[in-house]
């Protein structure tokens, strides 16, 4: 897979991309990604990337031409599966998009910033729009590093044990049951008794259970899903 990132604040990304299994995936070469700056596509020695607003209102945008040349580069060059605008407005992203997104070749992100992008290039450009919650950040260079932490782990090879991924909480609108370790008595706290039984059907069974009883208390709201 591979995976740009259009930005105006690449130093953002620089850490989180970095490190633990993106790091690792990178080094392994099942995933490559490369972070552009949006300045390198302006037309102005001053690499101008935002200004005021049509119509008044607080706050800088965005301008088309850089973020147009810098997608019009990259979509020249190779076919994209998606091009994603990380925005607050947009639809929430959720484990069955990480999932979808990990089968993907290739996937462009667009890092919004400030009080947003020129609203042409989300009408033009743009295929898919997800926010991370309900909240505003700075930019979208934390959502943009979010997605892809949880899309890179699904891909074959970027975690050592690969059935980890699929017990995880949100597959199948599920929270995972707990999970426990050695010593199984620590100060007078036991682990259940079921988890030691060597009992492979009977344990499954416990964690399904637990993982429904979790989610109903918890995040009752996945089960409607």
């Amino acid at each position: 897979m591979r995976i740009d990132i259009l930005t105006v604040v690449p130093e953002i990304l620089e850490s989180p991309l970095n490190v633990s299994i993106l790091k690792r995936a990178q080094e392994n070469n099942i995933v490559e990604i490369f972070v552009h700056n949006i300045r390198d596509f302006t037309s102005d020695k001053y690499k101008q990337v935002d200004d005021y607003q049509y119509g008044g209102g607080s706050g800088m945008v965005l301008i088309i031409e850089p973020i147009y040349k810098a997608i019009n580069k990259l979509t020249s060059e190779r076919k994209y599966d998606e091009i994603i605008y990380t925005s607050p407005d947009g639809e929430q992203f959720k484990q069955k998009n990480a999932n979808q997104l990990s089968l993907s070749k290739n996937i462009l992100i667009l890092c919004g910033h400030y009080k947003g992008i020129d609203h042409r290039i989300r009408e033009h450009l743009i295929t898919k729009e997800f926010s991370i919650g309900d909240f505003v950040l700075t930019g979208g260079e934390l959502a943009a590093a979010v997605m892809i932490d949880s899309i890179v782990r699904l891909i074959p090879g970027a975690i050592s044990d690969e059935t980890s991924a699929l017990s995880d909480s949100f597959q199948d609108n599920l929270l995972a049951p707990p999970v426990y370790t050695r010593p199984a008595n620590f100060n007078g706290w036991e682990v259940p008794e079921i988890l030691l039984s060597g009992n492979t059907k009977e344990i499954d069974i416990w964690k399904l259970e637990q993982s429904v009883k979790r989610t109903e208390e918890l995040r009752p709201d996945l089960l409607d899903d």
